[in-house]
């Protein structure tokens, strides 16, 4: 019985996982076709569950928010994403009572689960505020990193439960672990970056590549670019950044890259040439072949002008980088007692 309800919250927790990534790229889509504001309000949507789309139902929805004509195509990109996550908060919920359910048997997570849940919880705040606020950049920042942060949680908690990997790697690997962490936070440093860039709409503030505006070195606005908290009542919809400024964050996220994309190629290299385990090199040839294509879907992203698939791509293998990551940091740092 024990082992049939294990299995049940290791496949509960797979889940969770499976549905936080559709959840990311939704949110990626939703912002990159300008459909954030799809709702005007939250939760629901025109004061509906969800999109008012009969011609009765489009003209009181107009009569009571004025300020944001009914778009159902944007307003249903947005309510799918706000469903996709309500299910993901069940999945989450369920998962933190079936923990404290087991908390007295050997080997439960349960903090992680709990934690998952208070962040959950956090992140549907945050969702809120990105409505209510008028998609304040460090609120929309801040949502992207939440959702990356429970996919992450997710991850370890997934490879926690089934016991991925080897443990030659952890026992070998020891002078990987600073590597493989540092490696982490410099991705979620740049992903940070990106979220930046794409919530102030600099991501076409540089339409050529490698130079921006036709300069090797642009002029540049440190102090306008980066002014986390602007004051409420300011609708950021399309941006409020002048050129320069925005030329500063797309700048900023180009040197990010740079340097992130040189330190994970000699981390891949590294691994592929000294991997303690099988398993460590086939995670160094996974991050290598995932940090190629993000580098490519970049440099697409400028010169084709940010077509939405493109753009949605670079989100998602950014998402699959972290996890990548985030499975080299576990099968790095299993306990040397797992058999």
């Amino acid at each position: 019985m024990t082992a049939v309800r294990a299995s049940a919250f290791h496949r509960l927790a797979w889940a969770a996982l499976a549905l936080t990534f559709a959840v990311v790229v939704l949110g990626a889509y939703v912002r990159l076709s300008d459909a954030g504001l799809g709702c005007p309000d939250w939760p629901g949507c025109y004061g509906q569950l969800d999109v008012p789309d009969e011609p009765h139902q489009i003209v009181e929805a107009n009569q009571n928010f004025p300020h944001r004509p009914v778009e159902p195509a944007k307003a249903w990109k947005e309510m799918v994403h706000r469903y996709f996550a309500g299910a993901l908060g069940l999945l989450v919920l369920a998962l933190a009572v079936l923990a404290w359910r087991r908390r007295g048997r050997p080997g439960q997570p349960v903090a992680l689960p709990l934690g998952l849940l208070a962040l959950i919880v956090f992140q549907a705040l945050l969702g809120m505020w990105t409505v209510t606020w008028q998609l304040k950049p460090v609120v929309v920042m801040a949502h992207l990193l939440g959702g990356l942060t429970t996919l992450g949680l997710l991850a370890w908690l997934v490879l926690g439960q089934g016991r991925y990997g080897a443990r030659d790697a952890a026992l070998d690997g020891r002078t990987l672990r600073g590597y493989a962490l540092l490696g982490l936070v410099l991705l979620v440093a740049q992903i940070a970056l990106g979220g930046w860039t794409s919530a102030n709409y600099a991501a076409l503030s540089c339409p050529d590549f490698p130079t921006c505006q036709g300069h090797w070195w642009p002029p540049t606005d440190f102090g306008e670019a980066f002014t986390l908290w602007r004051g409420l009542g300011i609708s950021y919809e399309g941006g409020v950044l002048g050129n320069e400024a925005r030329m500063t964050i797309h700048w900023a996220h180009r040197l990010g890259a740079l340097a992130v994309a040189l330190y994970l190629g000699w981390l891949s290299w590294r691994l592929l040439q000294g991997g303690p385990s099988r398993a460590v090199r086939l995670a160094g040839g996974v991050l290598a072949a995932l940090l190629l294509a993000q580098l490519a879907l970049g440099v697409a992203n400028v010169l084709l002008r940010l077509p939405l698939p493109v753009a949605v791509a670079h989100s998602g293998v950014a998402a699959l980088l972290l996890l990548a990551l985030v499975a080299l940091n576990h099968l790095l740092r299993r306990p040397e007692t797992d058999p």
